[in-house]
């Protein structure tokens, strides 16, 4: 099980190729933020071929001081406008914003491992 990765401060470890299997359930459910900085915004704009002022008007929308990605409502959740549930797969995956490249190893899931487990099948206890 070499392929697992882990990180210091956590107690499980994740199985990236449970992606492939799961539907995208980090990526779909209930409404919340998918935080973007200048830089994640240009890098995604690019991969776009989009001027800046056109990305921002079609995919963010301001949350405090903080742009976050739009989500689609989809049935009775929600998920993320770069999402492809026919596909299964994110359509920006080489440009994701750090939010995503760093789940499911989030501050907030050293105290709610049992939430991301029921989320995330990837997620192997240690």
């Amino acid at each position: 099980m070499s392929h697992l990765m882990s990180q210091e401060g956590f107690s499980y470890k994740f199985d990236p190729s449970a992606c492939a299997t799961c539907g995208g359930r980090c990526c779909t459910g209930e409404s919340g933020y998918i935080y973007v900085n200048k830089n994640e915004i240009i890098a995604i704009a690019e991969f776009l071929e989009m001027q800046l002022n056109e990305f921002g008007r079609e995919y963010l929308f301001k949350k405090g001081y903080k742009y976050s990605l739009k989500e689609r409502k989809v049935q009775d959740q929600y998920e993320c406008i770069f999402y492809d549930a026919t596909k299964n797969m994110c359509t920006i995956y080489e440009v994701r914003p750090q939010q995503c490249r760093t789940f499911p190893f989030w501050d907030y899931f050293k105290t709610h491992k049992e939430e991301l487990q029921q989320e995330c099948p990837g997620v192997i206890d240690v």
